[in-house]
């Protein structure tokens, strides 16, 4: 059964949103990425089974989160005013917001220490979050991490708006981009049946806008533009425990280079990639998700090393 908890404001931090699928096993918290929250990632059912409902299975306690800005937890104050102004969301918040997260499920649980599952925008604070409180981290895994590149900076001098509206039909769009021209839909819904009014359903004034549209902060693609224009957030070297990069065969946004240029600076002795076939940067909605589940599933499950 979800539980669903609200931690009040604490030095700065908007109240948040925690969800909790509870076992007696180690912790796991799912930190999502730059556009839809927890209840329509980790804890989202196709089919009747969620990526939570595998974590369970497997004998972990589960937990996700929603950032500021998302989901079930509260707006930053930015957001009732005009797109103009600074990007709110940016890493090094949402990864305080991860320590604030982490504090609790420690007291809820007696347990010191939580394993991480991140998802692409989401790996940066979650890594800020491991470097900054190694006391506190189990292992990671990097799904579809964002990495460096080192593309030009053609928006450089331009200002990011504070927050950004998204559309299903922009999310569909997204979803299906890096299938192969002529290759089956690998989305379990494919063409967002159930999930787009239900992600709809997260921000109570979607319908309000013409097309309805999910109101998210900017912060995260600010992030992306300067990790992509060489300036990531964090440094590999200093990731301080056990890592596992996951990403699917056709993913984009993580491929065969990124990969190669975050293994190679990763420093813990235990690290590891896993490619899962068929898959994009979206394989927590694809039939490839078992895939998915298993490759985490079996990192999170070792022994200590």
């Amino acid at each position: 059964m979800m539980e669903i908890f609200r931690l009040p404001s604490e030095n700065g931090i908007p109240p948040l949103s925690v969800h909790r699928q509870k076992r007696d096993g180690a912790p796991v918290l799912y930190v999502h990425g730059a556009s839809f929250p927890a209840a329509l990632s980790v804890g989202y059912r196709f089919q009747g089974r969620s990526w939570m409902d595998d974590l369970n299975a497997r004998g972990f306690d589960a937990w996700g989160l929603d950032f500021a800005g998302y989901g079930a937890s509260a707006r930053y104050a930015e957001m009732d005013g005009p797109q103009a102004g600074n990007a709110v969301g940016r890493a090094p918040v949402a990864a305080k917001q991860i320590a604030r997260v982490a504090a609790f499920i420690a007291q809820a649980t007696g347990r010191p220490r939580l394993s991480i599952i991140a998802h692409s925008w989401g790996t940066i604070p979650a890594a800020l979050f491991a470097i900054a409180h190694p006391e506190r981290i189990e292992r990671l895994c990097l799904f579809g991490p964002v990495v460096e590149r080192d593309a030009p900076d053609d928006g450089a001098g331009t200002p990011d708006p504070c927050w950004h509206l998204v559309t299903i039909a922009q999310q569909h769009a997204r979803f299906v981009a890096d299938v192969p021209q002529g290759h089956a839909p690998v989305l379990i819904e494919p063409e967002l049946e159930q999930w787009g009014p239900t992600y709809l359903a997260t921000d109570p004034q979607a319908f309000d806008r013409e097309p309805p549209s999910v109101k998210i902060p900017f912060g995260p693609m600010s992030d992306a533009k300067e990790a992509w224009t060489g300036k990531l957030a964090y440094r590999p070297q200093n990731i301080p425990c056990p890592t596992l990069l996951v990403r699917g065969e056709w993913d984009s946004v993580t491929n065969d280079d990124d990969a190669q240029w975050l293994l190679s600076r990763i420093t813990h002795p235990v690290r590891a990639d896993a490619k899962i076939p068929k898959g994009t940067h979206l394989m927590h909605l694809e039939w490839s998700r078992d895939g998915l589940f298993a490759a985490v599933g079996d990192f999170l499950s070792r022994e200590k090393e």
